[in-house]
């Protein structure tokens, strides 16, 4: 028979795996408190480097679970070791991706569309709300996907988010010499192949809701005259299978007409809407988004339509705060 002195003891045991589980909970009730603060800015750091909301999501639920295993207290500055390894992941995907399009049946690339960012357009001070912190052009995404896996890196961290070149060279295993060249480069060439854009949004509605009156009334002529001569049509995978495109990538002022004729249907559920940093439209049909046309104008003109229908990425997107 055991003794008042060995249940005592089991009693006192007992109670301290309870105080330390307890200690362990509150410990990671906090990291989780701590991680949320990030939560944000890794989202954006991600949703720049990878142009997929649903990828910028596991890469953030990923950063998470390296934390989770690592020893947290002795990370001095939680935000910058987040927002590095959250880079070191999406460098990773972005690799895989490469290597992906290297395969025979990889077609496609360049008519790639990233996922777009939908509100609805300010009624007050328009300028403020396009530069809002998650506010990246679809256009500059596009270049973004052109460039090599490290450059867009070097890019994103230190020239979007201020991340020096010591803490990126770590994660591309350059020196901080050869990864400020990288992201050099990168700049340059997002230089020189982002488009000029109107930065008004007011004048850039007026040109949106002029290509959606000529869609709606079939007027070919009005279409062609609210498009710039060299105007590019960038249409996703599923668009085409819909009938918004006649091919994945259009070029010219009449070609690009011909093919937005096959997005006259869809012209009537169009609402004018802020797709990330400039107005474009989405279509809505019983609640559910059809297609999201992103839009850049220059001198009045529409110099390229970037258009999203896949079904199953367009069913991520929320338009229930989007006015008719």
């Amino acid at each position: 028979m055991r003794g008042q002195g060995d249940m005592r003891g089991e009693r006192d045991v007992r109670g301290e795996q309870d105080a330390r589980r307890q200690r362990d909970a509150r410990g990671q009730q906090r990291l989780a408190e701590r991680f949320e603060e990030h939560r944000g800015q890794l989202k954006a750091v991600a949703y720049r480097m990878l142009g997929s909301l649903a990828e910028a999501e596991d890469a953030v639920q990923e950063a998470w679970l390296r934390l989770d295993r690592s020893e947290a207290d002795g990370i001095d500055n939680l935000g910058a070791w987040l927002t590095t390894v959250t880079g070191r992941i999406c460098l990773d995907l972005l690799r895989s991706r490469t290597a992906r399009r290297e395969e025979p049946m990889t077609e496609g690339f360049d008519s790639f569309v990233p996922d777009p960012v939908l509100r609805a357009l300010p009624r007050a001070d328009p300028e403020a709300e396009a530069l809002h912190t998650d506010s990246v052009g679809i256009a500059l995404l596009v270049v973004l996907e052109r460039l090599e896996p490290a450059e867009r890196l070097a890019f994103v961290l230190h020239d979007m988010f201020a991340v020096p070149f010591d803490d990126i060279a770590g994660v591309v295993e350059r020196s901080p010499a050869a990864t400020r060249q990288l992201a050099s480069r990168a700049r340059r060439r997002v230089r020189d192949a982002t488009p000029a854009a109107e930065p008004d949004l007011g004048r850039q509605r007026r040109v949106v809701e002029a290509f959606l009156a000529a869609s709606r009334a079939g007027d070919f002529e009005a279409l062609v005259s609210v498009l710039h001569p060299d105007v590019v049509l960038r249409a996703d995978a599923g668009a085409p299978a819909r009938g918004v495109a006649a091919s994945k990538v259009v070029r010219g002022a009449r070609t690009v007409a011909t093919g937005a004729f096959h997005f006259r249907h869809l012209a009537p559920l169009a609402r004018v809407v802020l797709v990330n940093d400039a107005v474009g439209t989405v279509a809505v049909s019983d609640g559910r988004p059809v297609s999201v046309t992103y839009v850049t104008v220059a001198d009045g003109l529409i110099t390229g339509l970037y258009i999203l229908s896949d079904p199953e990425r367009l069913a991520g997107l929320d338009v229930s705060g989007l006015e008719a």
